[in-house]
């Protein structure tokens, strides 16, 4: 299969399983996918693949679903409550750092087979996970009130206040992300390009996700 259609059932997978777990749990639902989807993505991005003959880091997609879900709440729940579910996501990947860290403290066994791919995923993961929370942090918060500030505006267009707060906070989500987790790993050129098309991955995947707003937000949820 082309990566480039797997990369779209990808992300129609991704973004269908966070409307699900907002009909069968409601906010805290949303709030919990914030928080494992802040840690997969972080996983996430130390795979490179291709699309369209570019270099692109994965996560994009799982990263992207974060910037939705935050939307949502402040869509339906307020700018109060979508801020606490970044701190949540943001406290859970921090956490979730240390205590692996502390995994790979202890010496393994001479059968053991985990450990030296736990550590080659952790120990990079250090630089990646400090770039991703701070970015995580700075980023979802504008986006919040960039789409807060919106919606009072134009309280009536989901669809404008969501691309506006999109292509502010997922630029600004890249360029700290990027210039913390990949400067001085890749040559100049790969970083560049990695980020450009990091951006642009992003950005397409946000409109990919439009559909989805639009369809969470007319759902009743089971529990709320």
């Amino acid at each position: 299969m082309p990566t480039e259609i797997l990369g779209l059932l990808f992300a129609i997978a991704n973004f269908s399983f966070l409307v699900l777990f907002y009909k069968l749990f409601g906010k805290t639902g949303i709030i919990t996918w914030i928080g494992f989807a802040a840690i997969l993505a972080n996983l996430q991005v130390l795979k490179t693949i291709e699309l369209f003959g570019l270099i692109v880091t994965m996560g994009n997609v799982m990263y992207a679903t974060t910037f939705l879900a935050t939307d949502l709440l402040n869509e339906k729940y307020g700018k109060a409550v979508a801020k606490k579910a970044v701190w949540l996501g943001f406290s859970t990947l921090l956490v979730s750092t240390i205590i692996m860290q502390f995994v790979l403290l202890f010496p393994p066994h001479g059968e053991d087979l985990a450990h030296g791919h736990l550590a080659f995923i952790f120990d990079f993961a250090l630089r990646v996970a400090l770039g991703s929370l701070t970015a995580f942090l700075i980023s979802n918060h504008i986006n919040i009130y960039i789409f807060a500030f919106f919606k009072k505006l134009f309280p009536n267009m989901l669809w404008l206040r969501n691309i506006i707060s999109s292509i502010f906070g997922q630029a600004l989500d890249t360029l700290i992300f990027c210039a913390i987790a990949f400067l001085g790993v890749y040559s100049m050129g790969v970083w560049f390009e990695i980020a450009l098309t990091t951006y642009i991955m992003k950005f397409i995947v946000s409109l990919l996700a439009m559909p989805f707003i639009y369809w969470a937000r007319s759902i009743k949820p089971l529990q709320d």
